[in-house]
């Protein structure tokens, strides 16, 4: 496996609003060999405020042990707004695609994977990735940005009613326009632009309610864009894998929820061998 650390800036501007050293970084987990694979790059959760190890590297690793490469995205997190996790998410697809010939990936066969707030980084990618201030940014060549299929984990999705507030406010703040407030609620611009999706929750979630999954599942219908949704009856908000590797402090352990990634790989071998 090749593992590195990638700046994703690191040729092109990038203002950090905090007052530490923060550069958005991808993490590669690269299979060794010949053979052309597809390849996943994984949003982990956080709030807007950090970016969790649950859901970084054991995710990977899953997905490494399935054939496909996999990438890790550090992106930026409060005090820096929006448009920036966008702009790194988009950034680092378009690495995987620049990087594809060496890397030996299928440019056809990339999926994003989020998990709560990094679903919502991920699916503002599924949403998002021509809109027109992104022409403008060096580094990120439209049409390279986009998904082949997203993965979204228990996602933050709607700045509405059911909304993760937290979340919304670190990516915008206290003082955003209704006009962006609305932008962010990711149900309400799916287009026939967004890919094929998977989705789960789980019921009994009460930091990002489970009708945030439910309203991006209704829309991706009225588009009549292909996705497979799996709610769980139990557990809590951000069980990762749900099993002994991610669990945290004796917690988040349900082997029923677990069933998720062999689920998930399923679904996304199986839309690939389409593709």
């Amino acid at each position: 496996m090749i593992n590195k650390t990638i700046d994703l800036w690191d040729k092109f501007p990038y203002e950090n609003k905090g007052t530490d050293d923060f550069r958005p970084t991808l993490d590669t987990y690269i299979l060794k060999g010949d053979k052309i694979r597809g390849a996943v790059l994984i949003c982990p959760g956080g709030g807007y405020a950090f970016t969790s190890f649950r859901e970084a590297e054991p995710i990977a690793i899953k997905f490494n042990a399935a054939g496909f490469h996999a990438f890790v995205l550090y992106y930026s997190v409060a005090p820096n707004r929006h448009p920036q996790p966008l702009k790194d998410v988009s950034r680092a697809m378009c690495i995987l695609r620049e990087s594809a010939k060496d890397w030996k990936i299928d440019v056809n066969k990339i999926a994003v994977c989020g998990f709560s707030a990094g679903g919502h980084v991920a699916a503002s990618l599924g949403d998002y990735w021509d809109e027109t201030y992104l022409k403008d940014v060096p580094g990120i060549e439209i049409g390279k940005n986009k998904p082949n299929a997203q993965i979204l984990c228990y996602p933050v999705i709607t700045s509405g009613e059911f909304t993760h507030a937290d979340s919304i406010r670190n990516l915008i703040g206290d003082n955003a326009s209704e006009s962006l407030i609305h932008k962010m609620s990711l149900e309400h611009n799916v287009s026939d632009k967004t890919p094929p999706t998977f989705l789960w929750h789980t019921f009994e979630d009460n930091s990002v309610p489970v009708e945030n999954t439910l309203l991006f599942a209704k829309a991706l219908r009225n588009k009549n864009i292909p996705f497979e949704l799996h709610i769980y009856p139990d557990g809590p908000h951000g069980l990762s894998l749900a099993n002994e590797e991610t669990q945290e402090s004796g917690r988040g352990l349900y082997p029923n929820v677990a069933t998720w990634i062999d689920l998930c790989i399923t679904w996304l071998t199986n839309l690939f061998s389409r593709e």
